[in-house]
């Protein structure tokens, strides 16, 4: 079930005209960290979730039954309202259509779709192709219509024309999105802060920017970005890319040292297992205590 802070719902929240951020959540250990961090919603990763779930590239090699499998555990643990990647829809239109209910029946508070065509690859790397503008509308009005009452589940259209059409084509696109029915736009991989200015002036309607550490875009600061008009900052790659660096340093110690006697850089034990539900573990070991023979 997709959560409500009891508050704004995401949907007012992304017409606020407040920025949010939202980190990227790709297995259980990212989800349950984000979740304790009080964030208004969290991103799912295509690229982490493939990569950590699948040891695969974000590059159509993942199917429609393994990322709903990741969207309903993730989301059946999450107390925080989580935008899931639903790629190109994994198919024509009647995927689109079985894959919004399925994403709706697993508990995700929207559903990312994007215009690429198949395989799809990641937004900031190379070799990306495009459907047409109204095969994409097409799926749209399909998304829209398979939501039916789910009236606060997101749709949120992504176009990558920038890097193979260019910014106009990309900017024409998304006002065709919006127009089909889309709630939320997403223009992938600008390519300098001016392009950043001209999406949030030109599109009238919640905008995410993604924000890819050592990617194609930019990265002008949280409040400068909410000047330009976008609505939610998504920074899917920062957890894996972070846990990369922590494992690689701490395996490498260990290979080089030995042990790990020394070694510093990393949680409680303790703190952990808390994580990570032991404590509840505990606490039932402890109530029924004797009756298991």
């Amino acid at each position: 079930m997709r959560k409500d802070d009891g508050d704004m719902r995401l949907r007012e929240k992304l017409n606020s005209g407040k920025i949010m951020v939202a980190p990227g959540i790709y297995d259980f250990i990212s989800l349950k960290i984000a979740d304790q961090l009080n964030f208004d919603c969290l991103y799912m990763s295509g690229y982490g979730t493939v990569a950590s779930y699948l040891g695969l590239p974000d590059a159509g090699l993942a199917t429609y039954t393994d990322m709903l499998n990741r969207v309903r555990a993730f989301c059946e643990s999450s107390s925080t309202p989580i935008i899931c990647d639903g790629d190109t829809g994994y198919g024509g239109l009647l995927n689109v259509f079985n894959t919004v209910e399925g994403y709706i029946k697993a508990g995700a508070a929207g559903i990312q779709l994007e215009d690429q065509d198949f395989p799809k690859k990641c937004g900031h790397t190379k070799g990306r192709r495009l459907i047409s503008s109204k095969d994409m509308e097409a799926k749209i009005k399909v998304a829209v219509d398979a939501r039916a009452d789910s009236d606060d589940f997101l749709i949120v259209a992504r176009t990558d024309a920038r890097s193979s059409e260019g910014l106009d084509e990309a900017l024409r696109r998304a006002e065709n999105y919006l127009a089909a029915g889309a709630d939320v736009l997403f223009v992938e991989s600008p390519e300098s802060e001016d392009e950043l200015r001209i999406i949030g002036e030109t599109l009238k309607a919640p905008l995410i920017v993604n924000i890819v550490e050592g990617g194609r875009t930019p990265q002008p600061s949280l409040s400068d970005l909410e000047k330009m008009g976008f609505s939610l900052a998504i920074h899917p790659c920062l957890g894996f890319l972070s846990a990369g660096k922590a494992l690689r340093d701490a395996f490498s110690y260990l290979k080089h040292v030995g042990d790990s006697i020394d070694y510093r850089e990393i949680d409680g034990f303790e703190d952990f297992n808390k994580l990570i539900g032991f404590q509840k573990v505990w606490d039932f070991d402890e109530k029924y205590a004797g009756l298991d023979g």
